[in-house]
Protein backbone atom coordinates (compact mmCIF):
# COMPACT_ATOMS: atom_id res chain seq x y z
CA UNK A 1 0.00 0.00 0.00
CA UNK A 2 1.47 3.36 -1.00
CA UNK A 3 2.11 6.23 1.37
CA UNK A 4 -0.34 8.44 -0.54
CA UNK A 5 -3.15 5.95 0.01
CA UNK A 6 -2.39 5.66 3.71
CA UNK A 7 -2.81 9.38 4.28
CA UNK A 8 -5.48 9.71 1.58
CA UNK A 9 -3.69 12.46 -0.35
CA UNK A 10 -5.75 13.72 -3.28
CA UNK A 11 -4.21 15.10 -6.45
CA UNK A 12 -4.97 18.60 -5.17
CA UNK A 13 -3.15 17.84 -1.91
CA UNK A 14 -0.07 16.60 -3.78
CA UNK A 15 0.03 19.66 -6.03
CA UNK A 16 -0.36 22.00 -3.06
CA UNK A 17 2.42 20.32 -1.05
CA UNK A 18 4.70 20.05 -4.09
CA UNK A 19 4.26 23.77 -4.81
CA UNK A 20 4.93 24.57 -1.15
CA UNK A 21 8.10 22.45 -1.25
CA UNK A 22 9.35 24.22 -4.39
CA UNK A 23 8.80 27.61 -2.74
CA UNK A 24 10.68 26.35 0.31
CA UNK A 25 13.66 25.28 -1.81
CA UNK A 26 13.77 28.68 -3.51
CA UNK A 27 13.53 30.37 -0.13
CA UNK A 28 16.38 28.29 1.26
CA UNK A 29 18.54 29.05 -1.79
CA UNK A 30 18.42 32.77 -1.03
CA UNK A 31 18.94 32.16 2.69
CA UNK A 32 21.76 29.59 2.61
CA UNK A 33 23.58 30.38 -0.63
CA UNK A 34 23.16 34.15 -0.92
CA UNK A 35 22.36 35.87 2.38
CA UNK A 36 24.62 33.69 4.52
CA UNK A 37 27.58 35.18 2.61
CA UNK A 38 27.05 38.35 4.60
CA UNK A 39 27.49 36.45 7.85
CA UNK A 40 30.83 35.07 6.66
CA UNK A 41 32.06 38.37 5.26
CA UNK A 42 35.10 39.73 7.07
CA UNK A 43 37.43 42.49 5.96
CA UNK A 44 39.57 45.23 7.40
CA UNK A 45 37.54 48.11 6.06
CA UNK A 46 39.21 50.99 7.86
CA UNK A 47 42.63 52.18 6.74
CA UNK A 48 44.81 55.29 6.91
CA UNK A 49 43.44 58.03 4.67
CA UNK A 50 45.31 58.28 1.39
CA UNK A 51 43.21 60.41 -0.94
CA UNK A 52 40.88 63.37 -0.37
CA UNK A 53 37.17 62.99 -1.10
CA UNK A 54 33.96 64.92 -1.63
CA UNK A 55 30.74 64.31 0.31
CA UNK A 56 27.58 65.23 -1.61
CA UNK A 57 24.22 65.93 0.04
CA UNK A 58 21.12 67.05 -1.85
CA UNK A 59 18.58 69.02 0.18
CA UNK A 60 15.12 70.29 -0.64
CA UNK A 61 13.46 72.08 2.28
CA UNK A 62 15.69 70.30 4.79
CA UNK A 63 16.67 73.21 7.07
CA UNK A 64 15.72 71.38 10.29
CA UNK A 65 17.51 68.17 9.32
CA UNK A 66 20.62 69.99 8.09
CA UNK A 67 20.88 71.93 11.35
CA UNK A 68 20.54 68.68 13.28
CA UNK A 69 22.69 66.27 11.25
CA UNK A 70 25.13 68.20 9.03
CA UNK A 71 27.55 69.04 11.90
CA UNK A 72 28.26 65.31 12.38
CA UNK A 73 29.26 65.02 8.71
CA UNK A 74 31.51 68.08 8.93
CA UNK A 75 33.13 66.70 12.11
CA UNK A 76 34.40 63.49 10.49
CA UNK A 77 37.88 62.36 11.50
CA UNK A 78 39.37 62.54 8.02
CA UNK A 79 42.33 64.70 6.96
CA UNK A 80 41.07 66.19 3.71
CA UNK A 81 37.48 66.33 2.48
CA UNK A 82 34.79 68.75 1.40
CA UNK A 83 31.04 68.64 1.96
CA UNK A 84 28.90 69.87 -0.91
CA UNK A 85 25.28 70.59 -0.07
CA UNK A 86 23.06 71.12 -3.10
CA UNK A 87 20.18 73.41 -2.14
CA UNK A 88 17.51 72.26 -4.57
CA UNK A 89 14.88 75.03 -4.85
CA UNK A 90 14.22 75.23 -1.10
CA UNK A 91 11.97 77.87 0.46
CA UNK A 92 12.15 76.89 4.16
CA UNK A 93 15.26 78.84 5.14
CA UNK A 94 17.77 76.22 3.94
CA UNK A 95 19.76 78.84 2.02
CA UNK A 96 20.16 81.14 5.06
CA UNK A 97 21.14 78.22 7.30
CA UNK A 98 23.80 76.99 4.86
CA UNK A 99 25.24 80.50 4.47
CA UNK A 100 25.59 80.83 8.25
CA UNK A 101 27.23 77.42 8.57
CA UNK A 102 29.59 78.02 5.63
CA UNK A 103 30.82 81.25 7.24
CA UNK A 104 32.47 79.24 10.01
CA UNK A 105 33.19 75.96 8.20
CA UNK A 106 35.68 76.01 5.33
CA UNK A 107 34.86 72.43 4.30
CA UNK A 108 31.26 73.30 3.50
CA UNK A 109 30.44 74.33 -0.06
CA UNK A 110 27.01 75.30 -1.35
CA UNK A 111 25.53 74.66 -4.77
CA UNK A 112 22.15 76.26 -5.47
CA UNK A 113 19.56 75.02 -7.93
CA UNK A 114 17.01 77.72 -8.70
CA UNK A 115 13.48 77.39 -10.03
CA UNK A 116 13.44 77.41 -13.81
CA UNK A 117 10.35 77.17 -16.02
CA UNK A 118 12.41 75.96 -18.99
CA UNK A 119 13.19 72.55 -17.53
CA UNK A 120 11.90 70.23 -14.86
CA UNK A 121 14.52 69.75 -12.19
CA UNK A 122 14.65 66.81 -9.80
CA UNK A 123 17.04 65.00 -7.52
CA UNK A 124 19.11 63.60 -10.40
CA UNK A 125 19.72 67.12 -11.65
CA UNK A 126 20.71 68.22 -8.13
CA UNK A 127 23.06 65.25 -7.76
CA UNK A 128 24.62 66.03 -11.13
CA UNK A 129 25.23 69.63 -10.10
CA UNK A 130 26.89 68.43 -6.90
CA UNK A 131 29.12 66.02 -8.80
CA UNK A 132 30.17 68.70 -11.27
CA UNK A 133 31.11 70.98 -8.38
CA UNK A 134 33.18 68.32 -6.57
CA UNK A 135 36.92 68.95 -6.43
CA UNK A 136 37.86 65.31 -5.86
CA UNK A 137 37.33 62.14 -7.86
CA UNK A 138 36.04 60.00 -4.98
CA UNK A 139 32.45 60.92 -4.11
CA UNK A 140 30.60 59.84 -0.95
CA UNK A 141 26.83 60.31 -0.87
CA UNK A 142 24.34 60.69 1.96
CA UNK A 143 21.07 62.55 2.60
CA UNK A 144 20.16 65.60 4.64
CA UNK A 145 18.19 63.52 7.17
CA UNK A 146 21.10 61.16 7.85
CA UNK A 147 23.77 61.03 10.55
CA UNK A 148 26.92 58.86 10.59
CA UNK A 149 27.25 56.38 13.45
CA UNK A 150 30.67 57.75 14.32
CA UNK A 151 33.35 60.16 13.16
CA UNK A 152 35.08 57.22 11.42
CA UNK A 153 32.46 56.92 8.67
CA UNK A 154 34.58 58.51 5.94
CA UNK A 155 37.57 56.33 6.80
CA UNK A 156 35.44 53.32 5.92
CA UNK A 157 33.91 54.89 2.79
CA UNK A 158 37.15 56.37 1.45
CA UNK A 159 39.00 55.40 -1.73
CA UNK A 160 39.47 51.59 -1.65
CA UNK A 161 42.88 50.01 -1.74
CA UNK A 162 42.11 48.15 -4.97
CA UNK A 163 42.49 50.37 -8.04
CA UNK A 164 39.78 48.33 -9.78
CA UNK A 165 37.11 49.37 -7.30
CA UNK A 166 34.94 52.22 -8.56
CA UNK A 167 31.83 51.74 -6.40
CA UNK A 168 31.37 51.14 -2.67
CA UNK A 169 28.01 50.08 -1.25
CA UNK A 170 27.25 51.11 2.32
CA UNK A 171 24.45 50.43 4.77
CA UNK A 172 21.94 52.87 6.26
CA UNK A 173 19.49 51.64 8.92
CA UNK A 174 16.59 53.72 10.17
CA UNK A 175 16.40 55.18 13.66
CA UNK A 176 14.36 53.10 16.09
CA UNK A 177 11.02 54.48 17.23
CA UNK A 178 7.83 53.03 18.66
CA UNK A 179 5.09 51.29 16.68
CA UNK A 180 4.46 48.64 14.04
CA UNK A 181 5.23 50.99 11.14
CA UNK A 182 8.71 51.72 12.46
CA UNK A 183 9.37 48.01 13.00
CA UNK A 184 8.27 47.25 9.44
CA UNK A 185 10.33 50.13 8.00
CA UNK A 186 13.45 48.94 9.80
CA UNK A 187 12.89 45.30 8.89
CA UNK A 188 12.25 46.09 5.22
CA UNK A 189 15.41 48.23 5.15
CA UNK A 190 17.34 45.40 6.77
CA UNK A 191 16.06 42.83 4.27
CA UNK A 192 16.79 45.13 1.30
CA UNK A 193 20.33 45.69 2.58
CA UNK A 194 20.94 41.99 3.18
CA UNK A 195 19.82 41.34 -0.38
CA UNK A 196 21.91 43.93 -2.25
CA UNK A 197 24.99 43.49 -0.06
CA UNK A 198 24.86 39.68 -0.33
CA UNK A 199 24.38 39.71 -4.09
CA UNK A 200 27.33 42.12 -4.37
CA UNK A 201 29.46 39.59 -2.48
CA UNK A 202 28.16 36.94 -4.88
CA UNK A 203 29.43 39.02 -7.79
CA UNK A 204 26.01 40.38 -8.85
CA UNK A 205 25.71 43.94 -7.49
CA UNK A 206 22.38 45.42 -8.54
CA UNK A 207 21.59 48.44 -6.34
CA UNK A 208 22.61 50.76 -3.52
CA UNK A 209 20.97 53.36 -1.31
CA UNK A 210 21.87 57.01 -1.71
CA UNK A 211 21.99 57.46 2.06
CA UNK A 212 25.36 55.70 2.15
CA UNK A 213 27.31 54.93 -0.99
CA UNK A 214 30.38 56.09 -2.90
CA UNK A 215 31.78 56.03 -6.42
CA UNK A 216 34.24 57.74 -8.73
CA UNK A 217 33.41 61.01 -10.42
CA UNK A 218 35.26 59.73 -13.48
CA UNK A 219 32.96 56.68 -13.62
CA UNK A 220 29.92 58.95 -13.54
CA UNK A 221 31.02 61.03 -16.52
CA UNK A 222 32.55 58.12 -18.44
CA UNK A 223 29.13 56.47 -18.51
CA UNK A 224 27.21 59.73 -19.10
CA UNK A 225 25.78 59.98 -15.60
CA UNK A 226 22.01 59.58 -15.42
CA UNK A 227 21.45 60.11 -19.17
CA UNK A 228 19.92 56.65 -19.69
CA UNK A 229 17.23 57.19 -17.04
CA UNK A 230 17.06 60.95 -16.49
CA UNK A 231 13.33 60.83 -17.30
CA UNK A 232 12.66 58.60 -14.28
CA UNK A 233 12.10 60.63 -11.07
CA UNK A 234 13.79 58.06 -8.80
CA UNK A 235 16.87 55.92 -9.22
CA UNK A 236 19.75 58.34 -8.69
CA UNK A 237 21.30 55.65 -6.51
CA UNK A 238 20.04 52.17 -7.45
CA UNK A 239 19.66 52.68 -11.22
CA UNK A 240 23.14 54.17 -11.49
CA UNK A 241 24.63 51.21 -9.63
CA UNK A 242 22.50 48.74 -11.57
CA UNK A 243 23.86 50.10 -14.83
CA UNK A 244 27.52 50.49 -13.82
CA UNK A 245 28.39 48.00 -11.05
CA UNK A 246 30.22 44.79 -11.91
CA UNK A 247 31.66 41.88 -9.98
CA UNK A 248 35.14 43.40 -10.22
CA UNK A 249 34.51 47.11 -9.58
CA UNK A 250 32.25 46.95 -6.51
CA UNK A 251 32.91 46.48 -2.79
CA UNK A 252 30.72 46.68 0.32
CA UNK A 253 31.18 48.30 3.74
CA UNK A 254 29.23 46.94 6.72
CA UNK A 255 31.43 47.68 9.75
CA UNK A 256 29.48 49.31 12.59
CA UNK A 257 31.36 52.61 12.20
CA UNK A 258 30.48 52.70 8.50
CA UNK A 259 26.71 52.85 9.09
CA UNK A 260 24.67 55.98 8.48
CA UNK A 261 21.41 56.35 10.41
CA UNK A 262 18.38 57.92 8.78
CA UNK A 263 15.08 59.40 9.95
CA UNK A 264 12.24 56.96 9.13
CA UNK A 265 8.85 57.82 7.67
CA UNK A 266 6.29 58.25 10.43
CA UNK A 267 3.01 57.74 8.54
CA UNK A 268 1.81 54.87 6.37
CA UNK A 269 1.00 57.25 3.50
CA UNK A 270 4.48 58.77 3.28
CA UNK A 271 6.05 55.33 3.57
CA UNK A 272 3.86 53.97 0.75
CA UNK A 273 4.88 56.92 -1.43
CA UNK A 274 8.54 56.22 -0.73
CA UNK A 275 8.23 52.53 -1.57
CA UNK A 276 6.24 53.33 -4.71
CA UNK A 277 9.22 55.35 -5.98
CA UNK A 278 11.53 52.42 -5.30
CA UNK A 279 9.26 49.95 -7.10
CA UNK A 280 9.10 52.33 -10.06
CA UNK A 281 12.89 52.38 -10.37
CA UNK A 282 13.08 48.58 -10.10
CA UNK A 283 11.22 48.23 -13.40
CA UNK A 284 14.33 49.54 -15.14
CA UNK A 285 16.84 47.14 -13.61
CA UNK A 286 18.68 44.73 -15.87
CA UNK A 287 16.46 41.82 -16.89
CA UNK A 288 18.49 39.25 -14.96
CA UNK A 289 18.16 41.30 -11.78
CA UNK A 290 14.43 41.75 -12.32
CA UNK A 291 14.07 37.98 -12.73
CA UNK A 292 16.05 37.19 -9.57
CA UNK A 293 14.21 39.72 -7.41
CA UNK A 294 10.78 38.85 -8.78
CA UNK A 295 11.42 35.15 -8.22
CA UNK A 296 12.49 35.87 -4.68
CA UNK A 297 9.48 37.98 -3.73
CA UNK A 298 6.91 35.84 -5.54
CA UNK A 299 8.24 32.56 -4.14
CA UNK A 300 8.29 33.99 -0.61
CA UNK A 301 4.77 35.37 -0.95
CA UNK A 302 3.47 32.11 -2.42
CA UNK A 303 5.17 30.18 0.36
CA UNK A 304 3.06 31.93 2.97
CA UNK A 305 -0.12 31.71 0.86
CA UNK A 306 0.37 27.98 0.22
CA UNK A 307 1.34 27.38 3.83
CA UNK A 308 -1.88 29.01 4.95
CA UNK A 309 -3.85 26.95 2.45
CA UNK A 310 -2.13 23.75 3.56
CA UNK A 311 -2.99 24.41 7.19
CA UNK A 312 -6.67 24.79 6.27
CA UNK A 313 -7.06 21.24 4.98
CA UNK A 314 -6.97 18.26 7.31
CA UNK A 315 -4.90 15.93 5.11
CA UNK A 316 -2.21 18.53 4.37
CA UNK A 317 -2.18 20.24 7.74
CA UNK A 318 0.69 18.33 9.36
CA UNK A 319 2.96 18.13 6.28
CA UNK A 320 2.45 21.87 5.70
CA UNK A 321 3.12 22.61 9.36
CA UNK A 322 6.32 20.56 9.20
CA UNK A 323 7.51 22.47 6.14
CA UNK A 324 6.67 25.79 7.81
CA UNK A 325 8.53 24.91 11.01
CA UNK A 326 11.54 23.67 9.04
CA UNK A 327 11.66 26.99 7.19
CA UNK A 328 11.49 28.98 10.42
CA UNK A 329 14.24 26.90 12.04
CA UNK A 330 16.64 27.19 9.10
CA UNK A 331 16.02 30.89 8.51
CA UNK A 332 16.33 31.58 12.23
CA UNK A 333 19.91 30.33 12.05
CA UNK A 334 20.77 33.16 9.65
CA UNK A 335 18.56 36.24 9.93
CA UNK A 336 18.59 36.95 13.68
CA UNK A 337 22.39 36.93 13.53
CA UNK A 338 22.31 39.28 10.55
CA UNK A 339 19.85 41.52 12.38
CA UNK A 340 22.38 41.83 15.20
CA UNK A 341 25.24 42.51 12.80
CA UNK A 342 23.30 45.22 10.97
CA UNK A 343 22.18 47.17 14.05
CA UNK A 344 18.65 45.73 14.29
CA UNK A 345 18.98 43.63 17.44
CA UNK A 346 15.59 44.72 18.72
CA UNK A 347 13.89 43.00 15.78
CA UNK A 348 15.44 39.56 16.32
CA UNK A 349 12.53 38.14 18.31
CA UNK A 350 9.97 39.63 15.93
CA UNK A 351 11.51 38.03 12.85
CA UNK A 352 8.94 35.17 12.43
CA UNK A 353 6.09 37.71 12.54
CA UNK A 354 7.63 40.54 10.51
CA UNK A 355 8.78 38.26 7.70
CA UNK A 356 5.30 37.34 6.38
CA UNK A 357 3.98 40.86 7.05
CA UNK A 358 6.82 42.30 4.96
CA UNK A 359 6.14 40.12 1.94
CA UNK A 360 2.42 40.77 2.08
CA UNK A 361 3.22 44.49 2.20
CA UNK A 362 5.69 44.27 -0.72
CA UNK A 363 3.08 42.46 -2.82
CA UNK A 364 0.46 45.08 -1.93
CA UNK A 365 2.89 47.90 -2.74
CA UNK A 366 3.76 46.30 -6.07
CA UNK A 367 0.09 46.18 -7.02
CA UNK A 368 -0.34 49.86 -6.10
CA UNK A 369 2.63 50.79 -8.28
CA UNK A 370 0.94 49.18 -11.29
CA UNK A 371 -2.07 51.49 -11.07
CA UNK A 372 -0.50 54.67 -9.65
CA UNK A 373 2.23 55.97 -11.92
CA UNK A 374 3.04 59.48 -10.68
CA UNK A 375 6.10 59.74 -8.43
CA UNK A 376 8.29 62.66 -7.35
CA UNK A 377 11.25 63.37 -5.09
CA UNK A 378 9.92 66.09 -2.77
Amino acid sequence: MSFCKIVNFTQFDLILLAALAVCLLLQLYYTLFVHSRLLRHTSNESAPAIHPLSVIICARNEALNLEKFLPAVLAQDFPEFEVIVVNDRSWDGTADLLERMAASEQRLRIVTVSENDKFRAGKKFAVTMGIKAAKYDWLVFTDADCIPTSDQWLRHMQVPASPQTEIVLGYSPYIRKRGLLNALVRFETFFTAVNYLSFALKGMPYMAVGRNMAYKKSLFFKNKGFAAHMHIPSGDDDLFVNANATSSNTEIRIAADAHVWSEPKTTWLTYLRQKKRHVGAGKFYKKKHQFILTTQIVSQFLFYVLLGAGLCFQDTRYPALSIGLFSVVVRSLVYPRLLSRLNCRGLRWWFPLLDPILFLFLTFNGLIAIFIKKVQWK
